[in-house]
């Protein structure tokens, strides 16, 4: 949101009325999709200040710094690894089987993908400001950031696999790490 606050504010600053929008602006209340940064931009297209192609630049611009940050959306942790990240990985991999008994008669829910005789652990974490108390997606933060961040891989049990995959989150970029249950 920085970025691109930075990249509205000169254009704001053009503004006829500019006092009076910002008096508008500081008594807003927002609602989804209803919000600040909407009515910005309405306001700027409304008086040519912004044009319907400089949205469109803004738009993308946007979009590409920001490409995961829907994933920072996601509440439940449970949601969040076991929905969002195997089906990401599984995606990627399609051949990653779902484990089961039939597949390893020992298999009692310890892992969570099966390849090849290996057995896999996925961990995803997604990487926020430190030293912020507000919502996830908020404090999500860019992987140029240089702010205190925080990521938690958590109920590391190596005993139970052979690999471990973590995937880790950012609003641009998402990484990957494979490691054995050793390394871990």
């Amino acid at each position: 949101m920085k970025h691109l606050q930075e990249e509205i504010n000169p254009l704001l600053a053009q503004l006829p009325n500019r006092e009076e929008f910002q008096a508008r602006l500081d008594a807003l209340v927002s609602v989804y999709p209803f919000h600040e940064y909407e009515y910005m931009i309405s306001t700027l297209l409304a008086m040519d200040i912004l044009t319907l192609e400089g949205y469109y630049e803004f738009r993308d611009s946007y979009i590409s710094r920001n490409l995961y940050l829907y994933i920072f959306k996601i509440s439940a942790p449970r949601s969040f690894g076991e929905s969002w990240a195997q089906g990401h990985l599984k995606g990627l991999v399609p051949d990653l089987q779902k484990p089961s008994k039939k597949i390893d008669r020992n298999y009692s829910g310890q892992y969570d993908f099966y390849l090849d005789g290996i057995r896999i652990e996925v961990k995803a974490s997604r990487a926020v400001d430190a030293d912020s108390n507000v919502p996830l997606y908020v404090k999500a933060l860019s992987s140029d950031s240089t702010k205190n961040f925080w990521m938690n891989f958590q109920q590391m049990k190596p005993s139970c696999c052979d690999v471990f995959i973590w995937i880790a989150v950012w609003r641009n970029i998402i990484r990957y790490w494979v490691l054995s249950s050793h390394e871990v």
